[in-house]
């Protein structure tokens, strides 16, 4: 059985493409939400099994995904503090809760813990898995099939999940005021703005799927768009001038920064 503590947007994300996959059958699944209403859209929509008791979720469960905000989790963890068991694998969603943190209250349950982004509401994610205290190789590898079911999925130690929340956690949010800026290029040169929004947002989808389906370097496939003295070295000439690569890295970097102070806080 796979349980779900909380059942929000990110949950439901993961639970579409872990049922669609058809790596478990809806009715081998239990969420849990303190919202009734949210169940029952679950329940509907998606075929799952409810319920508001949290403690139910442990008895029907070998893995349990604790997606809940990170805000409640020291409410959640210590209502279930001694009902862990060893057959337990706990996959932790929450930003920023270190593992360390974790098994104080989980106990001999064996501990992942993953670094999702939004994008895996498309099914088009980028996650990271940390093994945790008691988990095994054979752990890792359970949690990384249903985490491919809506994306791309590596594995890491924990000490550099920081840098995968100021990379892939965080980077949805410039990605989206990069397409925002394209778009206002284009309404500034003319176009309208729902046409530059589409093309925008395209051209940015299809960038990506280039990098990653052929493997070359960015650099390489830059390097193929450039031709000499044309529109788009003019335009890359004009990102250098505004130091686009050095305020990209900032962001990373200070975001990365800020999720280690937030675990330092937690822990």
């Amino acid at each position: 059985m796979l349980g779900f503590i909380g059942g929000g947007a990110m949950a439901e994300a993961l639970l579409r493409g872990i049922l669609a996959k058809g790596l478990v059958q809806p009715d081998k699944v239990w969420v849990s939400d303190i919202d009734a209403n949210r169940l029952s859209y679950l329940k509907e929509s998606l075929g799952v099994q409810t319920t508001a008791s949290n403690t139910e979720i442990l008895e029907k469960s070998r893995i349990i995904f604790l997606a809940v905000k990170p805000q409640v989790a020291p409410v959640i963890l210590s209502e279930l503090k001694g009902l862990w068991e060893d057959k337990h694998l706990v996959v932790s969603i929450m930003a920023g809760v270190p593992l360390s943190y974790l098994n104080k209250y989980t106990g001999p349950a064996r501990l992942i813990r993953v670094m999702p982004n939004t994008p895996c509401l498309v099914q088009a994610g980028a996650a990271a898995i940390a093994m945790g205290p008691n988990a095994k190789e054979a752990d890792v590898d359970e949690v990384k099939a249903l985490l491919s079911a809506v994306g791309k999925v590596v594995v890491l130690n924990e000490s550099l999940l920081d840098a995968v929340t100021g990379l892939s956690g965080s980077a949805p949010a410039y990605v989206y005021i990069f397409i925002e800026a394209l778009a206002d290029g284009g309404v500034m040169a003319g176009l309208p703005r729902p046409v530059a929004m589409t093309l925008a947002a395209q051209t940015v989808y299809g960038a990506a799927k280039m990098v990653l389906e052929t493997g070359e370097h960015p650099g390489s496939l830059k390097d193929r768009v450039t031709s000499p003295a044309g529109t788009t070295i003019a335009g890359v000439a004009a990102l250098e001038d505004g130091g686009f690569r050095g305020l990209v890295i900032r962001a990373v970097a200070d975001a990365a920064e800020r999720s280690a102070e937030l675990g330092r806080e937690r822990d």
